[in-house]
């Protein structure tokens, strides 16, 4: 059977993201995606309107039902919405050290709306960070989650917080014309690539570019091979993406 990526995530009804686009992109990617699913969102392709969370229990035993059923070899998380479920989380990873982790640190959706509290999310978040393979934060949580403006400092920190390698995703800086992805391995800078910007605001972009690195490592790329391979596949994913709502969120076509 192909490799499998065991995904924490929530349920977007509207299928742009969450559990679906993580689906999508790992199958994209060639893997095989397995979900424990973190909760049950109210959403559109342009709103957030709340969300129940799974509990600690039912997560732990979503994973645990198919840890020795299926070949995972790289787990990946996004929303979790809880301190309980990131320490479930932390739980299930200390308990399966070989899986390699991709952490899509997940604070709030592309629209603004709450996926948790945020002060809360990011003090436990500090829990996952040294257990992460690589974690892939755009520039706002980035500086969340080290209280840092400055990118080159935040990343810095976060790397003294534990992490092994980051990938600072740039869509959310002020430069009209391109973005700028930079990943390091640990305070190393391993590449820095840039792609046009594309017009409008996409739901669903940061799930699918975690997925599908997610994807890739569980096959054995490297992490600058599985980075290179999921920026290329995502940048024609939005250029064709789909739109919901005229002058709204548009929605990554995938497939």
């Amino acid at each position: 059977m192909r490799a499998t990526v065991l995904c924490f995530s929530g349920l977007d009804p509207s299928g742009g993201a969450g559990l679906q686009a993580d689906i999508e992109a790992i199958g994209q990617s060639g893997a095989h995606a397995a979900i424990a699913c973190t909760a049950l969102t109210i959403q559109n392709s342009q709103q957030v309107f709340g969300f129940e969370a799974t509990s600690q229990t039912l997560l732990l035993a979503q994973a645990n039902a198919v840890v020795n059923d299926l070949p995972i070899r790289c787990v990946k998380s996004g929303m979790l919405g809880t301190t309980e479920n990131i320490a479930a989380l932390a739980q299930f990873l200390t308990a399966h050290p070989d899986f390699l982790y991709v952490l899509d640190p997940v604070l709030v959706a592309n629209s603004g709306g709450s996926l948790g509290d945020q002060a809360t999310l990011v003090k436990a978040f500090a829990t996952l960070i040294p257990l992460a393979t690589i974690i892939t934060p755009n520039t706002v949580e980035l500086r969340a989650l080290t209280g840092i403006d400055d990118l080159q400092q935040a990343t810095e920190k976060l790397i003294d917080m534990g992490a092994k390698a980051v990938l600072v995703k740039g869509g959310h800086e002020d430069t009209p014309d391109h973005i700028k992805n930079t990943l390091y391995i640990g305070k190393d800078k391993i590449s820095e690539t840039t792609c046009p910007r594309l017009e409008g605001e996409y739901h669903g972009s940061g799930c699918s570019l975690a997925s599908f690195i997610a994807g890739r490592l569980a096959q054995g790329d490297t992490l600058p091979q599985a980075v290179n391979f999921a920026e290329t596949w995502l940048f024609g994913v939005l250029e064709h993406a789909e739109s919901p709502v005229l002058g709204g969120q548009k929605m990554p076509k995938r497939f």
